[in-house]
């Protein structure tokens, strides 16, 4: 197969330079043109915004081309049609997300569409973990099963050990049992061990295995993260635990959807330049426009075309559901290098200084990111959705004394743990007790664990009750008068 021959045989820097040969917009705009001669759906998609694909012929023209969802277009048409040819058995896998009803949406995709993304982990290994030369046990602990990321994970590890790296992979999931277990008796025979899952997850994995007098540090623990914004904060104590001496280097998130599969990286520069903008909130707004810090990864504009609109990223890309112009939901933005190592000179900073040597310096753009910009909060990397919630607090026992109302939010403990919030507003006359906030808590829990299929299977037994709070009904914070409502909240938001 000419894909996975040119995968195996291009080194890493060579794959990583050819952006400079080629015009990123004019791939997207051939991209274009071929989703629209070879995809039934799309096509349609077309007709039906009055889109005659000959005349898109520009740049230009590409920008103005309707944006497609997956309310829009993934949804609105069968999965075959969704495929080049309207062929989906050109596609040999198959992964799951979980939608807002508990209806999935079906990602197909061949082995040639993971290697763009295995380029990606390639250059975490490589560039953070100089996996090249380390013999590197490489643990899945994201959730197995038709979800996406436990089995494509395991695939792109599985090609960059095709590929010649010393890597062996294991997958024992989001066991905390099985990962202690392999991670003990096999991790001693390797140079390092790197475990890849949800934030959360590998935190109380952390967490747990130092109670059980698990010492990390000989084992030289890497991470590989992905689904959720974490602070610097966070990653220096999660780094102290396992005994990371270079924060830059030791630890990587990744950034990507069930849709497309990884998008971007975390590289040693972007951590760098992020751990400045931690300290610095005045450069961080300046960048960003928020006084949040987003995501920061560094992305391969041959292998995939972002645009920034309106405050929401849009992306184009092969897949075996192939996107042109799609909009995931994410707000963020996307940064030239120049343009952002520019911006930080203007702030006295140099990330290079911060790093040892030119590897994890590549000349990549960047793109930021905040979060979904609908209404679902992340949680250990399941997507939770308002209309999950609300099932729970209708139910009797609860529905008699609340109003529907509730705010929905992920938030850090006192140790950086990451709890679900749940702000019910209580119906008016009705007052808290702990066995209110206890019957709400239940009930939530139940109908999530029953509804959403990823709560069910990435968030362990034991973090999953939400932390309830009542309020009154009409409270100034969480449920103004006369004001539009929001269900959920970002951090910091």
């Amino acid at each position: 197969m000419a894909a996975v021959d040119a995968f195996l045989s291009t080194p890493l820097d060579a794959a990583l330079s050819r952006h400079r040969e080629v015009d990123p917009a004019a791939g997207a705009l051939a991209l274009f043109h071929e989703v629209a001669a070879t995809v039934p759906a799309y096509r349609r998609f077309l007709d039906e915004h009055g889109v005659d694909p000959a005349a898109v012929r520009t740049p230009a023209d590409f920008a103005a081309l309707p944006v497609i969802t997956k309310q829009n277009y993934v949804l609105r048409h069968p999965i075959a049609d969704l495929c080049r040819g309207g062929r989906v058995e050109s596609c040999d896998m198959v992964a799951v997300s979980s939608g807002s009803t508990g209806k999935p949406t079906f990602w197909p995709r061949s082995v040639a569409d993971e290697l763009p993304v295995a380029r990606r982990f390639e250059q975490v290994f490589h560039d953070s973990f100089r996996a090249d030369a380390r013999r590197t046990l490489a643990v899945v602990c994201f959730a197995l099963g038709s979800w996406v990321g436990g089995m494509y994970t395991t695939a792109c590890c599985r090609h960059l050990a095709a590929k010649g790296y010393p890597i062996t992979v294991v997958t024992p999931g989001n066991n905390k049992d099985e990962i202690f277990r392999v991670v003990l008796d096999l991790g001693p025979a390797f140079d390092q061990v790197v475990l890849l899952g949800y934030p959360p997850f590998l935190k109380d994995v952390i967490d747990t295995g130092r109670a059980r007098g698990v010492d990390w540090a000989p084992l030289r623990i890497k991470l590989v993260m992905a689904g959720e914004v974490f602070s610097e904060e966070w990653r220096s104590l999660v780094g102290e635990r396992v005994g990371s001496t270079s924060p830059c280097y030791d630890s990587a998130s990744l950034y990507g959807t069930a849709d497309a599969g990884v998008l971007g990286n975390e590289t040693p520069l972007s951590v760098a330049i992020r751990r400045f903008l931690a300290g610095r909130p005045d450069a961080a707004r300046a960048l960003f426009g928020q006084d949040r810090l987003p995501t920061l990864v560094q992305y391969d504009p041959a292998a995939r075309f972002f645009e920034q609109r309106e405050g929401m990223l849009l992306f184009s890309g092969e897949n075996g559901v192939p996107l042109v112009r799609y909009a995931i939901l994410d707000s963020g933005g996307v940064y030239a290098h120049a343009d952002m190592m520019a911006a930080l000179a203007g702030f006295g900073f140099d990330p290079r200084r911060e790093l040892d040597g030119e590897r994890g310096a590549r000349e990549l753009p960047f793109v930021y990111v905040f979060g979904r910009s609908d209404f679902t909060v992340s949680y250990f990397g399941a997507n939770i959705y308002p209309e999950n919630v609300v099932v729970g607090i209708e139910q009797p026992g609860v529905k008699e004394w609340v109003t529907g109302k509730f705010v929905l939010e992920v938030r850090e403990g006192a140790d950086r743990d990451a709890y679900l919030s749940v702000v019910v507003e209580l119906a008016p006359g009705e007052g808290e007790s702990e066995a209110r906030r206890e019957a709400a808590a239940r009930s939530i829990e139940e109908h999530l664990v029953r509804l959403n299929s990823e709560f069910r299977n990435y968030v362990p037994a034991g973090k999953r009750a939400p932390r309830v709070t009542l309020r009154a009904a009409g409270d100034p914070e969480y449920f103004p008068l006369g004001v539009k409502h929001r269900y959920t909240r970002k951090p910091g938001g």
